[in-house]
């Protein structure tokens, strides 16, 4: 049997290295059966898990590797070649690996990444196989990204050559736009909301005439309302760039998840949303298990005052100042400040650095050893594992993403047009999948976590943040080191 094959191997292998995660031998049974029953399979990882997991994946896969196709970031791709399959090699396990548009041949795992994932997809090559994602809580963001169009002034140029029929019309309609986005743009650099009509009078113009290429024939399909726009606009030359991302990535690769097998992995419990939309795609989970819980992770040291101002408060700044000021001063580790709000991060930043120096730096991986870097949450998650391990993270806002931003906002609306409740369906949910990961280097360094949002005590909801924390223990004043 699989599970017993791949059991037997695994032991051997982790009885002859050291991996401080306990929970491999399981991982390998549950990975066995997963592929042997054929089932769609959630497993959560406990946050402190980190890359311990590979072992517990891939020994498994050597045994089938051809029935399975295995998805990966960029980051996880090169873990994977440079780390964990010389190290299989070293314990006489083989595992070949395969890259290319199509299907491997027999005995080889087939890699590809989200962009390769669609196209296959699309040119119906997957055949059945066995889908394993993991880090399977960014799945819709990143199919999102690598199915994004974007449109410059030469895909404009571009159309205009490929119809010369309605080239003055294209022409004028460009220009229309143009005059509409900037009169609408309330600061240098903004990103402004399109509409659906833009592409319906586009589609009006060039319906019936030849392809278009280029991005524009995949724009101009009719489930144009099934995209997200928005422009950013270049005040300097007065061009601007027309982005297109999709609502619901899940939903336009129908039948991704339904005809094929899946083991999603991801690194958090919080994955509500993800299921429900697995569901509304009539591909429900058969298996959902979580491994390892907070017993196993070192608590962390929260700061949370009572009774602080909301970040909508005219006060706010001056709050976060404050605090922020009493929190940097006399430690010894770095310091990460998490602040999504671009104005006001570079105005603290630059307030901070008036008192503390050059220490004081903006979204750059090479701080001192005391070094405070002020960044947004997505910088933080990106590059967290190019950093030393942070002695203090100060969390200014909750990662509540703002229905400010065009994408954000379309989703929003798509949900109020549903009925639906947006904030505790869209916004919370990817909020609390967002901060344990954030918080995640902070128990290795023993560090301290600092929330001066006041939205965490007085909100119904900021209990759901604490709980997603766990384990922590209060610190209810700040002392000198």
């Amino acid at each position: 049997m699989l599970e017993a094959s791949a059991h037997a191997q695994l032991k051997d292998i982790l009885q002859a290295i050291s991996c401080p995660w306990p929970h491999n031998l399981t991982l390998g049974r549950l990975v066995a059966r997963t592929f042997r029953r054929r089932d769609n399979t959630l497993i959560q990882l406990d946050i402190g898990s980190q890359d311990f997991w590979w072992l517990g994946l891939l020994i498994p896969l050597s045994f089938d590797p051809s029935s399975a196709v295995l998805i990966l970031s960029e980051k996880q791709r090169q873990r994977l070649l440079k780390i964990e399959l010389p190290r299989l090699r070293e314990k006489g396990v083989q595992l070949e690996c395969w890259e290319g548009s199509q299907a491997p041949p027999d005995g080889q795992l087939w890699l590809m990444d989200y962009l390769g994932l669609v196209q296959a997809f699309r040119q119906e090559s997957l055949q059945s196989k066995h889908l394993i994602i993991p880090e399977a809580e960014f799945l819709n963001e990143r199919l999102r990204d690598v199915m994004a169009l974007k449109i410059t002034s030469e895909d404009w140029e571009r159309l205009r050559r490929a119809h010369p029929s309605v080239d003055v019309a294209l022409m004028q309609l460009h220009e229309r736009l143009s005059r509409k986005l900037f009169a609408q743009s309330t600061r240098v650099g903004a990103h402004v909301r399109m509409d659906c009509s833009e592409i319906f009078a586009l589609r009006d113009l060039i319906d019936s005439l030849l392809p278009s290429p280029p991005p524009w024939f995949e724009l101009l399909q009719p489930e144009s309302d099934h995209w997200a726009s928005w422009a950013e606009l270049d005040h300097k030359t007065l061009n601007w760039i027309w982005h297109l991302k999709l609502l619901d990535p899940l939903k336009h690769l129908y039948g991704l998840f339904k005809h094929q097998p899946y083991l999603l992995l991801t690194g958090t419990d919080r994955n509500d949303l993800l299921i429900t939309q697995l569901e509304s795609l009539a591909s429900p989970l058969k298996v959902k298990v979580t491994l390892g819980g907070h017993l196993l992770q070192e608590p962390i040291s929260l700061f949370a005052p009572r009774s602080q101002p909301l970040p909508n408060t005219e006060f706010y700044a001056q709050h976060l100042l404050d605090q922020s000021r009493r929190l940097i001063l006399g430690l010894a580790g770095v310091t990460i400040l998490l602040l999504d709000d671009d104005q006001l991060r570079r105005q603290i930043t630059s307030e901070l650095a008036s008192e503390f120096g050059k220490r004081v730096i903006h979204e750059t991986i090479t701080p001192d050893s005391n070094g405070v870097i002020c960044c947004r949450w997505s910088w933080w998650l990106l590059h967290q594992d190019q950093l030393p391990p942070p002695q203090q993270l100060i969390i200014a806002i909750l990662p509540l993403s703002s229905v400010e931003e065009p994408l954000i906002a379309a989703r929003v609306e798509a949900l109020k047009r549903q009925g639906r409740d947006w904030f505790r369906e869209l916004l919370l949910p990817e909020a609390l999948s967002v901060l344990p990961q954030a918080v995640a280097p902070l128990r290795a360094s023993h560090g301290r976590l600092a929330i001066l949002d006041g939205r965490l005590r007085s909100r119904s909801w900021g209990e759901q943040f604490s709980r997603s924390l766990e384990p922590w223990t209060p610190l209810q004043r700040l002392l000198p080191n």
